[in-house]
Parts: C-alpha cells; structure tokens; sequence
C-alpha cells in the first residue's frame, strides 16, 4: 500500500515543491512505496524557477509540477493522505480542512523552513538560500522516507515524525 504524503505551504511555490521532490527523489533510490504531493491554502499559480533549478541541479525530476491548492486533496477521488506535512509557519497556523486518510485523519507535523523567495543579495543570493533550504528539507525527507511507516502506527509515526524535527 502506497504512504501518500501531502506537504503544505500558503503558495505551493517554494517549499513545499522542494519538499514534495526531494521525498519522491529519495523514496524512489530507497525502493520505498511512498508518493509525496503538494499544495497551498493560497497557491499562487507559479512554481518559483528558483525551486525547480535547485530540484534539477540534485538529480529530481520536475516535470509536471505545479501550484495547486491544497482544496484538490479534500476530493472524494483524491488519494488517501497517511502523513500532512507544514512547511512554512503561516501554513501552520491555519486551519486546514479536513484531509481524509486511509484510517481516518492522516497524521500532521510541522517541520518550518524560512522562505528562501526572501533571500537578500540578487539572483545568486536567492539560489543560495534555495540550495540551503532543498538540502534541509531534504535531510528531513530522507529520514521520512527510511521510515518503516507500514509497520507503524500512527501514534508511532507521529513520534517519529516528532523526533526528525528536532534535528
């Protein structure tokens, strides 16, 4: 069974694709059977190329990315949620609507990252900071993504989920 894992952020334009690409890039080269999704309360309708630049430099498919709003995941026919994943404060703090998981609601972490579209020093300052940030959320999901999360409970998982933020 597929660990469907959503990440949030308000504009699905930075963090969150970074996010949603590094965990599919590392469950792939670990053969686990996870897909990573993302969305915003707020999407802004533009993935920020910043993003996708440092996503292709580290080997990551991006093709068919976009922003979306996280309202696609509440659907009927969208796929069963196990994990949500916060990314940026002000997602956080929403309130979130209800996301249906296989077993009912997914299990929910915050796991905060500056916003790397606010880096001072131009264009090269920018790719700086999208590189940091791509390299921090990536060291997070590849912890998520050796995770044992089928044999866990999601008492569990939230513990350990709990755990990788302190790092």
């Amino acid at each position: 069974m597929t660990t469907n894992v959503l990440i949030l952020c308000t504009h699905n334009s930075a963090r969150s694709v970074l996010a949603e690409g590094m965990l599919n890039h590392w469950a792939k080269q670990l053969g686990t059977n996870i897909k990573a999704y993302s969305a915003g309360s707020a999407p802004s309708g533009r993935i920020n190329p910043f993003a996708l630049e440092a996503l292709q430099g580290a080997g990551v498919d991006t093709a068919g990315y976009r922003s979306k709003s996280w309202d696609e995941f509440t659907a009927p026919e969208a796929p069963p949620l196990s994990i949500v994943v916060t990314v940026c404060d002000s997602a956080a703090a929403e309130q979130c609507p209800v996301f249906f998981g296989g077993a009912g609601q997914p299990v929910k972490v915050h796991w905060g990252y500056p916003d790397p579209s606010n880096a001072d020093g131009g264009d090269d300052g920018k790719r700086r900071a999208f590189e940091l940030t791509r390299q921090a959320i990536g060291y997070r999901m590849l912890q998520l993504a050796q995770l044992p999360l089928e044999a866990m409970t999601k008492a569990e998982q939230q513990l350990a989920l709990s755990k990788i933020a302190q790092n």
